[in-house]
């Protein structure tokens, strides 16, 4: 006997009702039993989804966007970091200087405004920029972070988004030796911060960096959260940089979708069709 999975239509509405993997690799002997289950079952979801969407408005009433982001803000301001906000446009000069001139990949997933003008793609030009100022001002080390959105012309899919929240967290003027622990040290703080126990580092390459250490999550499988380097580096040249540094770029969604081992990403964005993980068309 054959068995009957969902149909793709079926499949996708459970998705966006948050069914767990379990419920999605479900067989049946017949349509009739499958379309009997899938009826019941998204009534149930349907169920448990509006009465998240009422303990949302009756106790929470943010998202949990702004709610990790003000986590992170508290956790990090607590360990001495400065928070800095930057224009979310950026110019194309600073692109220039991170090495994304017009022949490089990453300039066609840019949205630019103008020749000289685009949506900022990642947060580190901005934070460079500030802190070849910092370093002149305050006395070393100094650590800052900023959280906002980025955009990119992703490939849609489960892990991907146009637009996302970074949170890039730096620290300048540490002892050369101490990186590596510190960028560990930086990375533990963040995921402690989130809730997600079960991750690991990982050496990758990177079209900006070159070699860096990710921040890998485990559930979801290999589900990349942040991405850190350490400096002296041949970037820190064309903005006039001599210090050793580490510092790590997060996808702050990502980070959510860790946390709930969440199966797609877009439910935890800035959305007209979802609110807190939660799909509105009920």
């Amino acid at each position: 006997m054959t068995m009957k999975n969902w149909t793709e239509t079926q499949q996708n509405r459970l998705i966006e009702l948050n069914a767990d993997d379990q419920e999605l690799c479900q067989t049946f002997e017949d349509e009739t039993q499958r379309n009997r289950a899938f009826q019941n079952r998204v009534t149930e979801l349907i169920k448990t989804q509006k009465s998240k969407l009422e303990k949302m408005r009756a106790n929470e009433r943010r998202p949990g966007l702004c709610s990790l982001s003000d986590q992170l803000v508290a956790s990090l301001t607590g360990k001495g970091f400065v928070q800095v906000t930057t224009p979310t446009m950026m110019a194309k000069t600073l692109l220039e200087k991170m090495s994304i001139t017009d022949s490089h990949p990453l300039t066609k997933q840019i949205f630019w405004i103008d020749s000289k003008r685009c949506l900022r793609p990642m947060l580190a030009p901005h934070l460079y920029y500030i802190m070849k100022d910092l370093l002149r001002i305050w006395e070393k080390p100094i650590g800052i972070f900023e959280i906002g959105s980025c955009f990119r012309k992703e490939s849609e899919g489960a892990r991907h988004a146009n637009e996302f929240t970074m949170l890039n967290v730096c620290e300048f003027g540490l002892p050369m030796e101490e990186r590596h622990a510190r960028l560990e040290e930086l990375a533990g703080v963040v995921m402690k911060t989130c809730g997600i126990d079960d991750y690991k580092l990982e050496a990758e390459e990177s079209a900006v960096y070159g070699s860096t250490i990710d921040v890998v999550g485990t559930e979801p499988e290999d589900l990349e959260l942040g991405s850190g380097a350490m400096g002296p580096h041949p970037l820190d040249d064309a903005w006039k940089i001599n210090e050793t540094w580490v510092g790590i770029g997060f996808g702050v969604e990502r980070l959510l979708m860790a946390k709930d081992k969440g199966n797609t990403l877009g439910k935890y964005t800035r959305s007209l069709t979802w609110l807190d993980g939660v799909r509105l068309n009920l």
